[in-house]
């Protein structure tokens, strides 16, 4: 069995002929550091992440983070076309796109502060206000719904001392419903920052939350 919190006997076994373990396919963090400057133009912009440490007072962009924004204009042929994962970086780097971000960013791309504001909400992935440290969210469509995500959902809640949509006290969690994770087929799914926990039940809750918890925490 893997020692991360959460095994998944489906496609995360199909370990092929590199003879990989579970806990090396999945991973506990991403493989490999990704650079701030975003690598390579083509993979510039599509680093959306959620990060664990955030600085709401961030500038944007500066030293890597303005080479990256540089690299993500020349992968579109205006900048507006930018605009999706250039309010991505700016949440990666202050962990929400709060309204003067939202006013940086139309600077930056010469859009109207209106315009990006309209785009900026309609999309659920970018949050109007500061999170926790973990972003937590649970889906309760269908799938997931008929396998207990309203137990799960409860079960953080409950273990995060956070209520529904607001940040824990101690500013580690915030827990949200998601309408939908695209994991229709190993239902609870959790997605807590940029990473995936599946098959959850209500049993597992405790497990992920203490493994989160900062280091001395408890």
């Amino acid at each position: 069995m893997s020692d991360i919190p959460f095994s998944n006997p489906g496609w995360a076994g199909n370990t092929g002929e590199f003879d990989l373990t579970e806990k090396e396919v999945r991973g506990d963090d991403f493989v490999g550091d990704r650079p701030k400057d975003g690598g390579h133009p083509s993979g510039a912009g599509t680093m959306p992440y959620m990060l664990v440490d955030k600085d709401p007072d961030a500038p944007l962009f500066e030293g890597e983070y303005r080479q990256r924004f540089e690299k993500i204009l020349t992968r579109y042929p205006d900048k507006r076309a930018a605009l999706l994962p250039v309010l991505s970086l700016a949440q990666e780097l202050r962990g929400h796109v709060s309204a003067e971000s939202m006013d940086e960013v139309a600077g930056l791309l010469e859009l109207s502060p209106a315009y990006v504001r309209g785009v900026t909400t309609f999309y659920t992935m970018y949050n109007k206000r500061a999170v926790g440290r973990y972003l937590v969210q649970v889906c309760t469509n269908i799938s997931c719904n008929l396998c207990g995500a309203d137990e799960v959902l409860q079960a953080f809640l409950r273990y995060t001392d956070a209520e529904m949509g607001e940040t824990s006290k101690d500013g580690n969690f915030t827990v949200i419903e998601a309408e939908c994770l695209a994991a229709c087929g190993f239902p609870t799914c959790v997605q807590i920052n940029s990473r995936y926990y599946e098959n959850v039940t209500p049993a597992d809750v405790a497990q992920i939350i203490e493994h989160l918890k900062p280091e001395g925490e408890s």
